[in-house]
């Protein structure tokens, strides 16, 4: 794991009216680092990450992303920089196949900008990528189908796909796991782990097995504020989490 800043926030601050939602915040990821950011409900994690990719302005406070700060980017703006996003409710095209939703993730990265339509058929190198990504995520055999019609978890493996595809090397992950059983979780954090591999990871997530099995180290946010960053055992043994927070979560999955 780097000790480069991949991302670095500097005391963020995010109000909503007379409402402080985020505290000021101040966090520095590393490159490669596998970073997990855990709290209760209401604790701000999902805005957070909206602050980071530009889809809320900060207050006050400021974003870095490989030291260039990110104050009035737009989230494409962003992405292109990057750093790319996978959201809590799956975002996909259904009716498009599962290849097809793959490829235009890739088209930007590719270099087709808005002339893409005409000539798209005919770029066999633009299928290659796409059949390599489809491979990385166990979905080559799915490769035809819509991708409305594949199982829940296997359209999770399908967003992730769409979200590394165009080569980011930041790669944020909203409750990546949520609703799943014991064996889908085991897929896709299996999957995770596969293709973040040499880049830098920042997944919200509310199963501890999964947090504590795939982050170098957890931050946990609470009422707007972290209260506590470190290693895995480090978080787990701080008493402060277990009052505000851990104590609760690790007894509800019993």
């Amino acid at each position: 794991m780097s000790t480069t800043s991949a991302l670095k926030l500097q005391d963020l601050k995010k109000n909503f009216g007379k409402a402080e939602i985020i505290r000021g915040v101040s966090l520095d990821i590393g490159e490669s680092e596998r970073h997990a950011i855990i709290g209760p409900n209401g604790a701000g994690k999902s805005t957070l990450f909206n602050l980071i990719t530009g889809r809320f302005p900060p207050t006050s406070g400021k974003v870095f992303l490989h030291g260039h700060d990110l104050a009035g980017k737009a989230p494409f703006e962003i992405n292109r920089m990057g750093l790319s996003r996978s959201f809590q409710i799956t975002n996909i095209f259904p009716k498009m196949t599962v290849f097809e939703n793959v490829r235009c993730a890739l088209l930007w990265a590719e270099g087709y900008r808005y002339s893409f339509w005409n000539i798209v058929n005919r770029a066999s190198h633009l299928a290659d990528a796409t059949d390599e990504i489809l491979a990385q995520i166990n979905l080559t055999e799915r490769r035809e189908l819509p991708a409305g019609v594949l199982s829940y978890a296997e359209q999770r493996a399908l967003e992730i796909g769409i979200t590394i595809a165009g080569g980011a090397d930041v790669i944020m992950l909203d409750e990546p796991t949520a609703g799943m059983s014991h064996s889908e979780t085991d897929y896709i954090v299996d999957l995770i782990r596969k293709v973040t591999v040499g880049k830098t990871l920042i997944m919200v997530e509310h199963d501890m097995g999964v947090v504590f099995g795939l982050a170098d180290r957890i931050s946990v946010l609470v009422y707007g504020e972290i209260i506590a960053t470190g290693k895995p055992e480090e978080v787990r043994a701080n008493a402060k989490v277990q009052e505000a927070y851990l104590g609760a979560a690790l007894e509800a999955e019993h």
